[in-house]
């Protein structure tokens, strides 16, 4: 499977049934020589337009739980964003 294959799939949590987005991009393991998270962008509304607020959804590899023609199953009690620790010094 091709990383562009992840960024066409919807990423849905099985717990509460939430589209969580699509997947922006990959943590890997370069020693292990495996994937360690997929991350997912969050989108916010500001004035009625779409702005990245300079946060993300981590989902460790351990997450998944199927990987389908559509969509990527992941079990996520807890989906807090994680912000950038460039977006922090920003924000400062």
């Amino acid at each position: 499977m091709k990383i562009s294959d992840f960024q066409t799939k919807d990423v849905i949590n099985i717990v509460d049934g939430k589209k969580l987005g699509q997947v922006s991009d990959l943590e890997l393991d370069l020693r292990q020589g495996r994937i360690d998270s997929i991350v997912i962008p969050q989108y916010t509304r500001f004035m009625g337009l779409f702005g990245n607020g300079g946060t993300e959804v981590v989902i460790p590899w351990r997450n998944i739980v199927k990987i389908g023609t559509d969509v990527v199953l992941v079990r996520m009690d807890d989906t807090k964003p994680r912000i950038e620790e460039e977006d922090l010094h920003a924000r400062s």
